[in-house]
């Protein structure tokens, strides 16, 4: 099953930055309409611009959509209907994530973390796959994180929204195996969100935003269920499922300790009432709801 990118509309959440910006300059000389959303539309008028510049033809729609506001979501669709856009291809590219215990941190930004990486992605894929399944034509690529096979203190909800986009897609792709519509999670690791330094000493895992890009759109295209970009991060992952969970849970004790020394060497790091702070993901826009 190959996803219908070529000279299709393909639809990219989480599009201003990171993997999400990427894929949006992979997939340009291929589509014919790109769909690019993000949580504030000036973020996206550059890359519109970028694009058109390298593709004329090319048509680029461009929409705000705070994915932490189900209302949001649908006033998202509401506007695709009304400029009758049909939808090929759906790329799910935002994360929202702050790190912090959880204990500590407000229960209206948990909600709204779980509305942006739960609820919307299942909400989105909900509305279109009816039309797809019409059509008999779609393609789903849904961008989550390593995380989904970790244990992580200090990212307790995150870590948890992406073990629920790990099993909706596996899940969702066996439903879909014979209607023709294929279903790919990608989970990166560490990823290089700017360029480096010469002489500077970088993760041995990282991999570069481009590079996993268009690790994630081939194994989309080959139909592949799960697909770990970077040949060090995929052995490290497909290994982890050889491991016992009293191995993970020591790992995840490690990172713990590491948390919390972070935390004394920071005191003045922001409370729990505070904006979400940066944090390095494996998804798109690296911390903020889209």
């Amino acid at each position: 099953m190959r996803p219908p990118i070529d000279n299709g509309t393909v639809l990219i959440i989480g599009a201003a930055g990171g993997i999400g910006r990427e894929l949006a300059r992979l997939l340009s000389p291929r589509v014919r309409t790109l769909v690019l959303v993000a949580r504030d539309v000036d973020d996206l008028g550059a890359l519109r611009e970028e694009l058109l510049a390298r593709n004329p033809t090319l048509g680029v729609m461009i929409r705000a959509c705070r994915l932490d506001d189900p209302r949001a979501v649908d006033a998202l669709f509401e506007h695709l209907e009304r400029h009758y856009v049909r939808v090929d291809v759906l790329i799910n590219n935002a994360d929202y994530a702050f790190s912090g215990l959880y204990a500590e941190e407000r229960w209206k930004r948990i909600e709204e973390l779980v509305q942006a990486n739960v609820l919307a992605p299942a909400m989105i894929t909900h509305r279109l796959l009816g039309p797809m399944l019409e059509r008999g034509r779609g393609g789903i690529l849904m961008v989550g994180s390593g995380a989904a096979r970790l244990f992580l203190p200090g990212a307790v909800t995150f870590a948890a929204t992406q073990r629920f986009l790990d099993g909706f897609s596996e899940s969702l792709r066996l439903e879909l195996k014979d209607a023709g519509i294929p279903v790919t999670f990608v989970a990166p690791g560490p990823l290089a969100l700017e360029p480096h330094l010469d002489g500077e000493v970088t993760p041995f895992f990282e991999l570069s935003l481009r590079q996993c890009a268009r690790e994630a759109l081939e194994g989309f295209e080959r139909g592949e269920a799960l697909v770990y970009p970077g040949l060090g991060h995929r052995w490290v992952m497909r290994l982890l499922r050889f491991l016992p969970r009293s191995f993970k849970r020591g790992l995840g004790r490690l990172a713990l300790g590491g948390f919390k020394r972070t935390l004394l060497l920071k005191p003045s790091m922001p409370g729990p009432g505070a904006p979400p702070q940066p944090v390095l993901l494996a998804g798109g826009e690296p911390t903020s709801a889209t």
